[in-house]
This record gives structure tokens, C-alpha cells and sequence, in this order.
């Protein structure tokens, strides 16, 4: 591994994840001036990105930054970072994390780019890195998310996202890390806010796919994102997040992008149950991680505890898990009694 950067440089990053999500941050990363190495399981990923640039599994195609380096020793990989960003699936991020905790910096700054809800302990990311990284580090994390498809990022196509920590100075940092030409990143307090908008936006795209399998129009697709955005101030301010964070990035931004892009995995298995096919053939024959499925079940568990009405969630959480056919969702959706557009 080459040496850190000289002092006054961008600091030496590590990427935990090397699937298209975190393969597009990595090469971004190195784009924007960083070391980064980024940290895949599989070798056959990395020799690809060491030897030929290029991601041969999830981002076919595309060339990356010729001075990123992948590794699969994890430990490696963040020894001596001054930025780790996690970018693997939000189930996987205890135990990877917990691995990484003994050989992460004391003063680096972790920023986690993955959304979604543990489903075991229904912990947010941030609950779940408070329990195993070491209380200043796990003070100082960040969290990134907003309306951000891998590909285009990957391409230099204008994005804009919102990093959220309750270590101002934290997030400044990390803002000026991922803040390039085609990249703008704004700050944020609510981490809560950020956190359930980006897991939560999932669970809607789903529904907004289901809609589009049945062949209904853009009428029903409006209704459902803007409703779905009203189940998920709720849950959020439940949670202890602010409705204002949900109008911005990582609330309505994200949650059109996921809605109506043709790049959505959620969305993807929505518009394969609206079709008629069963989850277990939908993800049979996906490559990555959809993680609305999880995140379902944790926001179903989730509205139930905290005494959250989230029709939406329920009917998805029905299609996903109790066989319920997407049409018959939406019927339950459109008869349900009438009652006023604003209501606690």
C-alpha cells in the first residue's frame, strides 16, 4: 500500500464495500484527488479494479479512476485512514464494522453511506456504528445520502446529497472530501432525518414499482410518492428526526429519484411483483442488493412500536411477506376511510 499523502493533502481513504454503490464513491474519491483503497470480499473484484480499472460485475463498462486500489484484507484497507466510508449492505454493516473497529484511526472520521435499518435490533446505522466503534469515533460519524444512482456518478453527471453528523466540524470535513465540480454536498445536524429518508425511501419505491407493473398511470405513481413521503415524516419525527430534513435531499429528493428512475432496484422489484412474479424469483435473479426488502420489515416492526400509522409500509410489508397480490395492495390502499390530508 503507497504512503499517505503529504501533510496539507487530502486525507488517505478507505472504502468499505465495493459493490456499484460503493465502487462509484471509491472512484469518485480518486477522482477528486484522495488515496483511496477500496475494500471488496471477492478477488475476482478486485483484480478487476487493480488490473484492469474497471468493476466486472456491477458497473460493467465503465472505467475507474486509474489510482483507485482495491483489497480484500479489511484491515488493511482502514489502517491509517483519516475518512472509512462504508458502502455495503446495511444488514452486513455490524459485523463488518465491528471487525474494522480495532484498526480504524482514533481521530478518523467514518461516514456511512448505506440505507437502511437493521432488522435484527431495528437500529439505525448510526445506533448500530454507536455500539461498535469506540464512543469519540462513533461520535464523529457521518452519514450521506440523497438522490445519487451509482452509474452517474461514476460518469461525473451532476449530483447532490446531504451529509449528516452531529459533529459539525465532521461533517464539514466530509462535505469538503466528496464536494467536487459534478458533486455538491450540503450539511446537516438530523442525522435521524437523513437516516430514515434514505432507508424509508425504499420501502415507497417498491410500491411506485408495483404501480408501474400494473400498468396504471402517473396519476397513482404522484399519489403514492407524496403520500409515501407523509408516512415517513411520521415515522421520522417519531424517531426523533425533523420534517424539514425530509423536503430536502435525503427526504423528497432521494424518494423521487428511487420512485421514477429507471435504475432503482427497489422500483425494480416492485414492477416485478406488480407483474405478477414472486420476490424469491425477483431476487434470484439480481446480482444486488434491493435493500427495501429488509428495510420493510424494519419499518413495519418499527410503526408498530412506535404507534405510527404507515398504510403504505403495511401493504408492501403484505406483498413481500404474506403473499398478498400487488393489485389487491393497492385496493386496500384506495378503500381505506376517508380522513383529512394533514393528521398526527
Amino acid at each position: 500500500m503507497s504512503a499517505p499523502p503529504a501533510a496539507g493533502g487530502p486525507p488517505r481513504t478507505a472504502v468499505i464495500g465495493a459493490g456499484s454503490w460503493g465502487t462509484a464513491l471509491a472512484h469518485h474519491l480518486a477522482r477528486g484527488g484522495h488515496e483511496v483503497v477500496a475494500w471488496a470480499r471477492s478477488a475476482d473484484l478486485v483484480e478487476g479494479i487493480n488490473a484492469a480499472h474497471m468493476n466486472p460485475r456491477y458497473l460493467r463498462g465503465l472505467a475507474l479512476h486509474p489510482t483507485l486500489r482495491a483489497s480484500t484484507e479489511l484491515e488493511a484497507a482502514v489502517a491509517g485512514a483519516r475518512l472509512v466510508v462504508y458502502a455495503s449492505p446495511a444488514q452486513h454493516i455490524r459485523a463488518i464494522m465491528a471487525r474494522a473497529a480495532p484498526h480504524v484511526a482514533r481521530d478518523a472520521v467514518v461516514v456511512s453511506a448505506s440505507k437502511g435499518i437493521e432488522t435484527s435490533t431495528l437500529e439505525t446505522m448510526a445506533e448500530v456504528l454507536g455500539d461498535v466503534l469506540p464512543a469519540a469515533v462513533a461520535g464523529r460519524a457521518c452519514f450521506l445520502s440523497g438522490p445519487s444512482f451509482a452509474e452517474e456518478v461514476v460518469l461525473g453527471q451532476p449530483t447532490a446529497v446531504t451529509i449528516a453528523s452531529r459533529d459539525a466540524a465532521a461533517a464539514r470535513l466530509a462535505q469538503a472530501a466528496f464536494q467536487t465540480d459534478s458533486f455538491r454536498a450540503y450539511t446537516s445536524h438530523d442525522v435521524m432525518g437523513v437516516e430514515m429518508g434514505g432507508a424509508l425511501k425504499n420501502v415507497v419505491a417498491m410500491a411506485a414499482g408495483m404501480v408501474a407493473g400494473l400498468g396504471l398511470g402517473h396519476n397513482a405513481t404522484a399519489a403514492l410518492i407524496t403520500r409515501g413521503l407523509a408516512e415517513i415524516i411520521r415515522l421520522a419525527e417519531a424517531m426523533g428526526g425533523e420534517a424539514i430534513t425530509l423536503s430536502g435531499l435525503a427526504g423528497v429528493g432521494d424518494l423521487i429519484l428511487t420512485c421514477t428512475g429507471g435504475l432503482s432496484r427497489n422500483r425494480h422489484v416492485g414492477v416485478e411483483l406488480g407483474k405478477g412474479r414472486t420476490l424469491e424469483q425477483i431476487l434470484a435473479d439480481m446480482e444486488q442488493v434491493a435493500e427495501g426488502v429488509e428495510t420493510t420489515r424494519a419499518a413495519h416492526a418499527l410503526a408498530r412500536r412506535e404507534g405510527i400509522e404507515m398504510p403504505i409500509v403495511d401493504q408492501v410489508h403484505a406483498v413481500l411477506f404474506e403473499d398478498l397480490p400487488a393489485a389487491e395492495a393497492l385496493e386496500n390502499l384506495m378503500l381505506r376511510d376517508p380522513k383529512s390530508e394533514i393528521w398526527t
